[in-house]
């Protein structure tokens, strides 16, 4: 299995990088402590780092938001992953904990103020991309059963058979999301190599680190960009 990051995508984003962590033979059941641990104190992070700013100005979020509007995504209306989940940690001062791999997940996403997605590599058919919809392709969003079909010329996350995010980093498919039953962890991080290609090169190490010390598994990192847009992962 490959993941790719189609040319034309560099077209519109010359300077998107991507971090990857492969993780195998997870045992995702039960709760961790430490875990739990780990998203309290990013919690508490976040609302130290942003309080009184606006997060959408902050320099960590807008370089995601002038990316959307180079993809004619509406920000304000369908802000990237990281944005949504920062908001939510400002308003709530907590985010529920779902499973232990994306209980940790999200720790790193806040710690680093980084879009960090996780899918199950079973529920993948055929090669991972990072490319433009040719429209008609189904997507199912997350907490539902039947799907919804984009419309040509959006930026996604996909296998050779469905989408697995509308809007690049907005929204993840129900179609391969993490439960405590996913044994084999595709983790990517999105960044740019101009902006925080240093924090996505932080997050993917700290993140192998972590999984192989509360799963036991080993892990393959990686990094891709423009010089570097496909890797094996299988």
């Amino acid at each position: 299995m490959k993941f790719i990051i189609e040319e034309e995508v560099f077209k519109v984003l010359p300077n998107v990088c991507f971090g990857v962590i492969v993780a195998k033979e997870v045992d995702n059941h039960g709760t961790n402590d430490e875990i739990l641990a780990l998203l309290d104190e990013s919690i508490k992070f976040t609302i130290e780092k942003f309080s009184g700013a606006n997060i959408k100005k902050h320099p960590d979020i807008l370089c995601y938001r002038e990316a959307f509007k180079k993809l004619g995504i509406n920000p304000n209306k369908f802000p990237c992953s990281v944005e949504a989940l920062t908001a939510r940690a400002l308003k709530n001062g907590q985010i529920p904990a779902i499973n232990n791999v994306v209980n940790l997940v999200n720790a790193m996403s806040l710690k680093y103020t980084l879009p960090i997605g996780a899918h199950d590599l079973k529920k993948a058919e055929g090669n991972l991309k990072v490319g433009f919809t040719k429209g008609g392709e189904p997507f199912v969003p997350f907490g539902q059963t039947e799907p919804e079909y984009v419309e040509k010329g959006e930026l996604v996350y996909a296998d050779e058979k469905m989408i697995k995010t509308r809007r690049w980093i907005w929204r993840q498919s129900e179609i391969g999301k993490i439960t405590e039953e996913s044994t084999d962890i595709f983790i990517p991080i999105d960044g740019f190599t101009n902006c925080n290609k240093d924090a996505v090169l932080k997050a993917r190490d700290e993140i192998a680190f972590y999984f192989e010390k509360f799963f036991g598994t080993k892990t393959s990192a990686f990094f891709l960009d423009s010089s570097n847009p496909f890797i094996e992962i299988d």
